[in-house]
């Protein structure tokens, strides 16, 4: 894209003659109505006025770019004037503006314009360049006359930052809040005044595209000063103990001459940072790589944690109703759906659950990526939380070798191409999408400008995604259905073995590994059998007090005890050990002692995931111990879910009770010592 593709004849003035600056603005605004980019003349005014307020797009030099980034634009454009009388615009330096060229930028994430409006911003530095222009005959000769500066611009020299041959090297920063023009002409403004004053310069960019050029950690220590001029919010406690100059993003354009000047002479006081924000830098230096990681991947669960809480406390309500209507011994398999009103509280919380692994994974990889990785992210945490559900669609034999391999390999164990990876595979997938994206980064970096704009439109998530589903598929959600048909062949050798309260303690503590994943749903699809099938031996005659018909019920007691746990142990663990956990995580333990008491163990994965390694552990003991202590005690369930709701099914509920307390203790206190304190971020 170029200037050109931007601006049209029909917006081009080249003897305008407003008689003040609002006057001025309002015409510009007229020229770029013509263009068709405009949906709401009267909205985008008043935001190029509200942004005149904020300070004056007069730059100086006789030039003006006002701007403005809004909804009221249907697309990016430019309007040009020249006025050869000048014309007062409050200038910078005082002087009439003879050119003015205003920006409309629509209010998305696209920012594929962005690049030609920094590009024509750096042209408008140069005095030959705008004396042409103001000296052009017709608009087409305006226009010709930027199309062959952008070209040379093109064919010259790459956007490298200018550097001299001096000795002193100097660091700076320019963003402005719109991060369209000034951003840019204020860092071509420094870099031109480094050169002629012999100092080395790097100048890093934030505009609405992003951080561009961003200066590196041996950049920063070896400036002998930094020039922030910004009037957007800039990281600043990476500058901590350098000498530093901070000023209005207009000085960086106006005052290039004596900020370099300063800047080379060091003549700046040092920068000092707060001591959270120093402890913050230290722990980044220390960590290294496994800061990032942790960083990336709070970044996806503190996005996931409201579906967590919201879609978890919508089912508890709907298991609440159904209670409340007298469904909490009947309802059987369809509790928590007995009543419309239940079963729409169920479904919209269901939902909401639902796209928590989706939006863990997205986040993960945004973070990794940036707004590339966003999508490969969903596709893998939708992967994880689905499984391959068209290895049960599909016969895959039928089409040669390749389907063959597919239905040998990647779904030969019965329900492995079905099973779903949980939390954890959203991780997985997480990471995977991120560095998949940032490797497509590194390998399109060399594609021709003309292709910019498809990058993350068609080439990351076209490529991404199916890098990611072969590796969903065909690797990791299989074998992990492998692990989950081996664990089903264990849990039931050991019911055949009579091994009941061994198996009540295996069982309760898979319930708490992955919380919603392969282990937690084979533990769980083992209880509903082992219902399924007290249910047909009854049938054939058996009576519910027949020791085979009591161990399905033992089973299925323990799966439901093990899962009500985790959430329950770490929301007494906030209570008691508050130091343990970030603000965000005390404020949800209302909401996880809620979803433990109806058997939604997926309120602790917000928990588990930000610190698997100390809080998994914790959680798998408590739900193991109770378990363990359910099936020894002989406590049965002949409810498959529902939580506290079901309890009227329980045989021995106080015994039931006392084990739920214990191993919700146990995993409390285990998180009290084993826990490190929680670093806010």
């Amino acid at each position: 894209m170029n200037v050109k593709d931007l601006l049209r004849v029909e917006s081009i003035n080249l003897s305008g003659a407003p008689s003040g600056k609002e006057e001025a603005i309002k015409q510009m605004v007229a020229l770029m109505c013509k263009g068709g980019n405009i949906k709401d003349p009267e909205a985008y005014l008043a935001g190029v006025l509200a942004r005149e307020e904020e300070g004056t797009t007069g730059i100086g030099e006789g030039i003006a770019i006002p701007h403005c980034k809004s909804d009221a634009v249907s697309a990016p454009g430019l309007a040009a004037m020249v006025v050869p009388s000048g014309v007062d615009f409050d200038a910078l330096d005082g002087e009439k503006v003879h050119l003015i060229f205003l920006i409309a930028a629509p209010n998305t994430e696209d920012n594929v314009h962005l690049d030609v409006l920094s590009r024509l911003s750096v042209l408008l530095m140069d005095e030959a360049f705008t004396k042409k222009l103001q000296q052009a005959k017709s608009p087409e000769a305006f226009l010709q006359i930027i199309n062959e500066a952008e070209a040379l611009k093109e064919g010259g020299k790459d956007a490298e930052p200018v550097e001299s041959t001096g000795d002193v090297f100097v660091a700076a920063v320019t963003g402005c809040p719109t991060g369209i023009a000034h951003t840019y002409m204020a860092a071509e403004a420094l870099e031109k005044a480094a050169k002629a004053h012999g100092v080395q310069i790097k100048v890093e960019t934030r505009g609405s595209g992003g951080a561009k050029n961003v200066l590196t950690k041996d950049e920063i220590a070896k400036a002998k000063c930094i020039i922030v001029a910004a009037d957007t919010k800039v990281p600043m406690e990476r500058f901590g103990g350098k000498a530093l100059i901070e000023c209005k993003v207009a000085d960086g354009i106006s005052k290039a001459e004596a900020l370099v000047e300063k800047a080379k002479r060091g003549d700046a006081p040092v920068y000092k940072v707060s001591a959270k924000e120093t402890e913050k830098k230290q722990a980044e230096a220390k960590d290294g790589v496994g800061h990032q990681i942790y960083t990336h991947l709070m970044n996806g669960v503190s996005h996931m944690l409201p579906f967590v809480i919201g879609g978890g406390i919508l089912i508890a309500l709907a298991f609440l109703i159904d209670t409340l209507m007298g469904y909490g011994a009947t309802g059987g398999g369809n509790f928590g759906t007995c009543t419309p009103v239940s079963a729409f509280f169920k479904y919209i919380g269901g939902l909401g659950m639902g796209l928590m692994v989706p939006v863990l994974a997205g986040y993960i990889a945004y973070s990794i990526a940036d707004r590339p990785g966003l999508a490969v992210g969903f596709v893998g945490g939708m992967l994880a939380s689905s499984g391959n559900a068209l290895a049960a669609s599909y016969d895959w034999g039928s089409v040669g070798g390749f389907g063959q391999f597919v239905e040998r390999f990647a779904f030969q164990a019965e329900g492995a191409g079905t099973t779903v990876s949980g939390f954890l595979g959203g991780i997985l997938a997480g990471f995977l999408a991120g560095y998949i994206v940032l490797g497509l980064k590194k390998l399109c970096e060399k594609l021709p400008d003309s292709l910019e704009g498809i990058k993350p439109t068609l080439i990351y998530p076209l490529a991404g995604m199916f890098i990611v589903g072969v590796l969903m598929c065909f690797i990791f959600n299989p074998v992990i259905g492998l692990i989950n048909t081996g664990l089903s062949n264990m849990l039931t050798a050991l019911a055949n073995a009579g091994l009941i309260t061994l198996l009540g303690l295996i069982l309760g503590a898979m319930m708490a590994i992955d919380m919603g994943g392969p282990i937690n749903k084979a533990a769980y699809v083992f209880g509903s059998g082992m219902l399924a099938t007290a249910a047909d031996l009854m049938a054939g005659g058996a009576q519910a007090t027949d020791p085979t018909v009591q161990a399905c019920y033992i089973a299925m007691a323990s799966i439901m005890v093990g899962g009500m746990v985790p959430p329950i142990g770490i929301a007494l663990a906030c209570q008691f050990f508050p130091k343990k956990f970030t603000e965000a995580e005390r404020g949800s333990k209302i909401s996880n002692l809620v979803m433990g008491c109806s058997f939604i163990t997926e309120g602790a994965i917000p928990f588990a995931a930000s610190d698997p390694a100390h809080v998994i552990p914790c959680t798998l003991v408590g739900a193991g111990v109770a378990g363990g202590l359910s099936a020894f005690f002989g406590c049965t369930l002949m409810a498959p879910h529902g939580g506290v709701f079901v309890f009227a099914t329980v045989g021995k509920p106080l015994l039931y009770i006392l084990s739920w307390v214990i191993g919700s203790v146990v995993t409390a206190v285990m998180l009290g010592f084993i826990k490190k304190d929680a670093q806010e971020m």
